[in-house]
C-alpha cells in the first residue's frame, strides 16, 4: 500500500482557518483519487471531501462553503483549506487514497495516520 502522510493540523479558535496537506509517496505516473475524512471522539469516521482527477469536487453538507479541496496531480498531493472553523469541526482528519488504475509499480490505496484539528469556541 502507498504511504500517505498528512500535515497541517493544530488548534485554532472558532472562526479561524487551517490548511491540511496530504501526500502519497508514489511515482508521478501513479494515479490516485484522494479524499478527506474525519473522526470525532465517540463518533464514526465520516466523509468530508473528495476530488477526482478531472478536478470534480464533492463535500459533506456540513462543510460546504467553508472548506475547499485542491490537488496537484503531478505530485499526488491534496490540500484542504478550512475556513470559518466551528467547534464541531474538531476531529482527527484522515487522508484516503484510492488507486485509480492498476499500473505496474503503483501501490494500492491507503489511509494516512491522521492529523488532529481542535477548534475551541
Amino acid at each position: 500500500q502507498v504511504q500517505v502522510v498528512e500535515s497541517g493540523g493544530g488548534s485554532v479558535q472558532a472562526g479561524g482557518s487551517l490548511r491540511l496537506s496530504c501526500a502519497a509517496s508514489a511515482p508521478r505516473y501513479c494515479r490516485y483519487v484522494m479524499s478527506w475524512y474525519r473522526q470525532a471522539p465517540g463518533k464514526e469516521r465520516e466523509f468530508v471531501s473528495r476530488i477526482d482527477r478531472d478536478g470534480t469536487t464533492s463535500y459533506a453538507d456540513s462543510v460546504k462553503g467553508r472548506f475547499t479541496i485542491s490537488q496537484d496531480n503531478a505530485k499526488n498531493t491534496v490540500a484542504l483549506q478550512m475556513n470559518s472553523l466551528k467547534a464541531e469541526d474538531t476531529a482527527m482528519y484522515y487522508c484516503k487514497t484510492d488507486l485509480l488504475a492498476v499500473i505496474a509499480g503503483c501501490a494500492a490505496g491507503n489511509w494516512g495516520q491522521g492529523t488532529q484539528v481542535t477548534v475551541s469556541s
